[in-house]
């Protein structure tokens, strides 16, 4: 018989979905000594390991897996995270916002309010070009939407080219080449050593002026200081920022101040329980097969 614990905000709806699919030898039970598999999230998984004497298993509700990363926490058993279901989340949240850029949506209703009328022309994402940095599920379901709207997608990733919507690929030191002549730039990857700060002043300069920047992946992956100046100097159009290096944003930020930063506070993309347990459950009935499970972390690499 093998032991659940769930360790989430939403663990009472967790409990009710994964009681519905009637997994065979599974008891969810409340004390930490007593489980060999956990389902939660990170940072309240992280705490516990200690106390989790008998675990073999954890199953993240998140993408991100950071609060186990740490090295000074133990690493004796497989990890596993969410993959494959945060790629439309991640599609609708950075469409609704090239879209609203282009078509003036904030112009327009500030005029509104007005009560002046606004005749300027809104722009289009036909023809426009998206980079997006990370091209796993989630930046390939981004490289899909963009070819729904006639977009041009360039990819930088570490080495894998598996997205047919992709135009162009880069990697290692092309990144200032792949940001060249970029309308858009989504950064979609884990916080690993290799993404952080990737986007940092040299990138920022290789952006052309009209570019707009979309972070709803890792706070990390940008170097803060070098994207605020490069915003306040107009060197760049604009923002929109989903994550951030310290969470929440510091009242005293100056990204708070920007007139061209649009700030949507960690909402991007939020782990569901309902898309979530199916990955538990199916990953659970591999484990008590013995057989490999999907999504695995490498702890060495951080995904």
């Amino acid at each position: 018989m093998h032991r659940l614990l769930i360790l989430s905000k939403h663990a009472d709806a967790y409990r009710s979905l994964v009681e519905a699919a009637a997994l065979p030898d599974l008891a969810i039970v409340a004390a930490e000594d007593a489980c060999d598999i956990v389902l939660g999230e990170p940072s309240l998984v992280a705490p516990a390991l200690p106390r989790l004497g008998a675990v073999r298993w954890v199953q993240s509700t998140w993408a991100g897996v950071e609060p186990l990363l740490d090295p000074a926490l133990r690493r004796d058993y497989v990890l596993t995270n969410a993959r494959g279901v945060f790629g439309g989340l991640m599609s609708e949240y950075v469409f609704a916002y090239l879209l609203a850029y282009e078509r003036r949506l904030l112009a327009k209703y500030a005029s509104q309010r007005e009560r002046r009328w606004d005749p300027t022309p809104p722009g289009t994402l036909r023809g426009k070009t998206l980079g997006v940095i990370g091209v796993g599920s989630i930046g390939a379901a981004l490289a899909r939407t963009a070819k729904h709207f006639g977009m041009r997608v360039k990819g930088y990733t570490r080495s894998s080219e598996g997205s047919p919507d992709v135009d162009e690929y880069f990697h290692g030191g092309a990144v200032e080449a792949f940001a060249r002549d970029l309308d858009y730039l989504v950064c979609v990857v884990p916080n690993t050593n290799a993404t952080r700060r990737l986007v940092d002043a040299a990138l920022l300069a290789a952006l052309p002026s009209r570019a707009v920047v979309v972070n709803p992946g890792r706070g990390s992956t940008i170097d803060e200081a070098a994207l605020a100046d490069a915003l306040a100097g107009g060197r760049i159009a604009g923002a929109v920022l989903d994550v951030f290096d310290r969470e929440p944003l510091p009242p005293d930020h100056v990204f708070w101040t920007l007139p061209n930063v649009l700030i949507t506070s960690h909402t991007a993309a939020l782990s569901v329980p309902a898309d979530i347990t199916p990955i538990f459950v199916d990953n659970y009935r591999r484990f008590a097969a013995g057989a490999p499970l999907r999504y695995v972390v490498s702890f060495a690499d951080g995904y």
